[in-house]
């Protein structure tokens, strides 16, 4: 990644690691579990993109804006943020993690739900949670990390996404009684966030606020795609 980080304010056990290099994925080795993973059924709203990231030596999945991925197994969860939020959930008995990935708390009185949902807070969490659920997590025994909400995208600062998204989540965790072990929110920083299910480790790098054009489009055009029709650790890598 070209991106300089910026330096963090200070955030608990926080362990820097070398920096990314380019390019962030070649062809996977004849070990690689990504053969299986493609060929897996995938439910709606679930990140597909699949591929292998030699900086980390790992099978890796991204998470778009509107998705989430659920797994027990440490594979690479990862997703880039502006003025989004991604919640990345760990069940520490069962060691079963996820994230989500969405741009706007709710959706007013346009309501939720098919394939657009995961775009809004209040359906992409419980999502998420279904389905970690499903695997036999508990809230009881589930903990959250928290990324993105940073101020971002000229022009809408004044609406305070970022902050709505980050004010969202917190309540609804809060709400659910789900503790949040550690968090890395608002700003001015665009994110890149890698997430370890299995393990539970969650890794935050803070992009250079000057490199965010082509995040800052792709987070206008899904932000309008979802308009309503009526109105614990972080390591820094």
């Amino acid at each position: 990644m070209h991106a300089a980080a910026r330096p963090p304010y200070p955030l608990p056990a926080a362990t820097p690691v070398a920096p990314l290099v380019s390019p962030p994925h070649t062809l996977a080795p004849p070990s690689s579990r990504l053969p299986r993973l493609k060929a897996a059924p995938r439910k709606p709203g679930e990140a597909s993109f699949f591929f292998w990231d030699a900086h980390f030596k790992n099978d890796a999945v991204k998470v778009l804006p509107g998705e989430f991925f659920v797994a027990d197994e440490d594979l690479l969860v990862m997703t880039t943020l502006g003025s989004c939020i991604a919640a990345c959930l760990w069940d520490r008995e069962k060691r079963v993690g996820g994230m989500n990935h969405f741009l706007l708390p709710d959706a007013g009185s346009a309501g939720v739900g098919g394939a657009d949902g995961g775009r809004y807070g209040s359906y992409a969490m419980d999502l998420l949670i279904g389905e970690l659920v499903k695997r036999g997590a508990t809230r009881a025994t589930m903990e959250a990390k928290v990324f993105g909400g940073g101020a971002v995208i000229s022009g809408m600062n004044s609406l305070n996404v970022g902050e709505r998204n980050t004010a969202f989540v917190l309540d609804y965790l809060r709400t659910e009684r789900i503790t949040v072990v550690s968090k890395d929110v608002m700003d001015i920083y665009p994110r890149k966030v890698c997430f370890l299910p299995a393990s539970g480790k969650a890794m935050v790098k803070r992009l250079a606020s000057a490199n965010t054009e082509m995040l800052a489009a792709q987070e206008r055009a899904a932000a309008e795609r979802a308009a309503p029709a009526a109105a614990g650790s972080i390591d820094l890598f």
